[in-house]
């Protein structure tokens, strides 16, 4: 079974091109407007070992706002489409991952129900050209159309680039770890029978 989607989504604001299969090696070429959030998006292709093409252009004379989070819809339906039904899927999962002075977590459920928390302290209110309240609106963002429970959470830190980069790398080998195939289950993990609606 291919676990793969292709989204693309155009609006007054933004472009966005989303390519994703789950089961891949962490292959990815990545171009939004915006090294930084390139950066972040590498992080997770790499560490979640999946397969990501992602092209973005966006009204970015404003601001980053809109390409920031139009991307993390289209990521977030990506991931949604290329679950299918999620038959057989570990569903939960999460995972703590450091990054020099700072150390991040990230737990998901792909339970079709979508809710984010999501707990950092920023030092400064912006890095790599993102406003850093832009984070947590990407995780946010995601879990609304990637239809998942999300809990992300910076535990301490000092430097901005590291609490990011250490969030988006928990997401990743969270993603990971729930999108996983359980060769014990052949059904939906959910006594009510589906995680779709």
């Amino acid at each position: 079974m291919s676990r793969t989607a292709s989204i693309h989504r155009k609006t007054n604001e933004t472009e966005i091109t989303v390519e994703l299969n789950i089961d891949g090696s962490g292959k990815h070429d990545i171009a939004t407007g915006i090294g930084f959030l390139d950066h972040m998006l590498t992080h997770l292709a790499v560490h979640g070992l999946f397969d990501l093409t992602v092209k973005a252009s966006g009204d970015l004379n404003v601001d980053e706002h809109h390409t920031v989070e139009d991307v993390s819809l289209v990521l977030g339906r990506a991931f949604s489409e290329a679950l299918g039904d999620k038959k057989g899927i570990l569903r939960t999962a999460h995972a703590y991952v450091p990054m020099d002075e700072s150390l991040a977590f990230a737990a998901i459920d792909l339970s079709g129900r979508p809710y984010a928390v999501v707990d950092v302290d920023w030092r400064t209110p912006s890095v790599g050209g993102i406003a850093t309240s832009l984070f947590e609106h990407f995780l946010e963002s995601f879990a609304v159309t990637g239809r998942c429970n999300l809990h992300a959470r910076v535990l301490y830190g000092r430097d901005d680039h590291h609490k990011a980069e250490a969030l988006f790398k928990a997401l990743a080998r969270a993603l990971d770890e729930a999108t996983k195939m359980d060769d014990r289950r052949g059904t939906v993990p959910s006594s009510k029978g589906t995680l779709i609606e």
